[in-house]
């Protein structure tokens, strides 16, 4: 939803209206995620994407119904419906396409939706995509530090959603959520996309060599908000990290332990460890392989620093379990030589172990081309509305 915030958020401005579509849910080899969104404005103009082309043809249609009408619609395009098929959707997998007309009257809460989303303040949104009660449907809450916001027909399908969607928030997840037609924990009759946005995960790059600057710049391409750490003030400064959200002169270390006593490295979290030196990598790791909810910790270096490594952390008094944490030497094996494509190559093993990919090449597997993410890891989908 984010690469469409603006055009839908102008049209809010203007007292026009506006036709969002989003993808609620998906099956198979679906090719766009949950939470991926197109708007089509009043004049005909088209922001975003639900399938990179396969159904937009139809999905535009239906928006000019939705903006005629008024009501929202929830619709499904699969390669088993003959209908689907037709409009293109040939990849083999499913979507569910959630299609609401937003506007002031509609949706009075959008603008501080945008405020929060645009501050890095956590917030979701709970829509009523499907009800035993046509007055229910398009129906939405949004909830945030500052409480809920707006009603889902009733008190108790508010507490009840709320509830459910602030646990979804904390682990930066979307999803569609079923219910009884008023809340009931048990039954069906209503479902209710609960859409998270989330602050964008972090990347801490600690080492400020040229390897960080590539690894900060493929950081950034992949959506992170990267920290670039070294204890080194000559080495350490925005002009040699531009695409850093942040470079700090700090021990290494003692910047990870702050940043975990004050709460601000999650589950989502990535930590890439660059200097192969052992007066900064094994304090550092140490803090690191201790936190249990970090996402990926990798460190940089040949297979002879790795075990030496491996062996001062062992002194330290890490245990076994916390070792198998570490990624080392980070990074898949790509024949990388350059920074960039040795950054490329670590990028590619945080990828794949945000949802548990090989790392080989597709044409020798077989079954479905996109993982679930694992257990361990939030998929991080907080950009829809």
């Amino acid at each position: 939803m984010h690469d469409i915030l603006d055009d839908v958020l102008h049209s809010w401005q203007s007292g026009d209206v506006a036709a969002v579509a989003t993808v609620v849910r998906t099956f198979g080899s679906a090719p766009r995620p949950v939470g991926a969104s197109m708007v089509v404005g009043s004049d005909g103009a088209v922001a975003g994407s639900v399938s990179g082309g396969c159904v937009e043809g139809a999905v535009y249609e239906l928006a000019q119904d939705v903006m005629d009408s008024g009501a929202p619609v929830l619709t499904r395009y699969g390669i088993s419906d003959d209908d689907a098929f037709a409009v293109g959707l040939t990849c083999g997998g499913t979507l569910d396409v959630f299609v609401q007309r937003i506007s002031r009257h509609t949706f009075p809460e959008f603008e501080a939706l945008v405020a929060d989303v645009r501050g890095n303040v956590p917030v979701a949104v709970a829509t009523v995509v499907a009800h035993s009660d046509p007055e229910r449907l398009g129906r939405r809450i949004v909830v945030g530090e500052s409480g809920t916001r707006g009603s889902l027909g009733s008190a108790r399908a508010d507490a009840a959603v709320a509830d459910d969607a602030k646990g979804l928030l904390a682990a930066g997840r979307s999803a569609v959520l079923t219910y009884g037609p008023d809340g009931q924990r048990r039954g069906e009759g209503m479902e209710v996309f609960v859409s998270s946005h989330a602050p964008p995960p972090r990347m801490l790059v600690f080492g400020a060599i040229d390897f960080a600057a590539a690894v900060a710049q493929q950081g950034v391409f992949l959506g992170y908000r990267v920290t670039v750490c070294d204890a080194r003030a000559v080495f350490a400064t925005p002009q040699r990290f531009p695409a850093a959200e942040q470079v700090v002169v700090a021990w290494p270390h003692d910047y990870l332990s702050e940043q975990f006593a004050a709460g601000e490295v999650d589950e989502r979290t990535v930590v890439c460890v660059l200097t192969h030196d052992p007066k900064f990598d094994v304090p550092l790791l140490e803090v690191a392989l201790r936190i249990p909810s970090l996402a990926f910790v990798g460190a940089m270096g040949s297979r002879r620093t790795h075990d030496d490594r491996t062996a001062r952390l062992r002194a330290a008094g890490l245990t076994e379990t916390e070792l198998t944490r570490l990624a080392s030497p980070i990074g898949l094996d790509l024949g990388a030589r350059t920074p960039q494509e040795t950054a490329v190559s670590i990028a590619a093993e945080i990828i794949a172990h945000r949802w548990g990919g090989t790392g080989e090449p597709l044409r020798a597997r077989r079954g479905r081309i996109h993982h679930d993410a694992t257990e361990a890891v939030s998929t991080g989908k907080y950009d829809a509305v």
